[in-house]
């Protein structure tokens, strides 16, 4: 993608959306970092009917090493990988207290060191919780960056440095916000709405999805 086309995409995705953010419910970094790392291979809406009452309840490392393995396997049991996820979690908490004070470090390699943190939950954490310009790329990112050629890549680490080097200010807090939530709601993965996307005169994907039938066209 041309970096005028490039310009003009981010453009339209903020002025239809100038103040996105995460859909995950949370009330502190810590609390957003749980709720990412219980969001692997779950959807948000799973994960905050399951965070609800947690995290009324549980809102700090040492509360949730109190709460421990066994309750908290009750109030994620709805969620994919629970109990995986329920060992990690206590075992970050005990890390963080451990080695953080039970504070969320604001340092990639330290949130990548905890149990179950990866490189795009960290990413997550940086840019929603401190604000960093980090783009952290799950499913609907890579799939949009390849799908409409703003950031080609065979992997999501390629896509991500693809993201770094082209996306220009102001874009870049947000950006990873946008394409997710095009991703999730507009570009999807079975059948992008191509009819009623603001971007679609931009983007590379052929052949674009007709719209449904008596559907409106979305003027560009």
């Amino acid at each position: 993608m041309k970096r005028a086309d490039v310009v003009e995409f981010y453009a339209r995705l903020a002025a239809d959306n100038p103040h996105p953010e995460t859909e995950l419910a949370y009330g502190n970094p810590y609390q957003l970092l749980v709720a990412v790392a219980l969001s692997a291979q779950s959807t948000d809406v799973g994960v905050n009917k399951a965070t609800r009452l947690l995290f009324a309840e549980v809102d700090t490392p040492a509360r949730m090493v109190a709460l421990g393995e066994a309750e908290l396997k009750q109030h994620i049991k709805t969620i994919g990988l629970f109990n995986t996820k329920a060992k990690n979690v206590i075992a970050l908490s005990e890390a963080l207290i451990r080695d953080h004070g039970g504070q969320v470090p604001d340092d990639r390699d330290a949130l990548e060191k905890l149990p179950g943190v990866g490189r795009k939950t960290a990413n997550v954490v940086l840019n929603t919780a401190f604000g960093h310009e980090t783009f952290a790329v799950d499913t609907h990112i890579f799939r949009v960056g390849n799908r409409t050629g703003l950031a080609r890549g065979k992997t999501p680490l390629a896509v991500e440095l693809v993201l770094d080097k082209v996306t220009p200010q102001p874009f870049r807090l947000h950006a990873h916000h946008w394409l997710i939530l095009h991703g999730r709601y507009t570009c999807k993965a079975r059948t992008p709405e191509c009819w009623r996307c603001i971007v679609c005169d931009l983007c590379a994907f052929k052949p674009k999805t007709p719209a449904p039938k008596g559907a409106p066209r979305q003027e560009t």
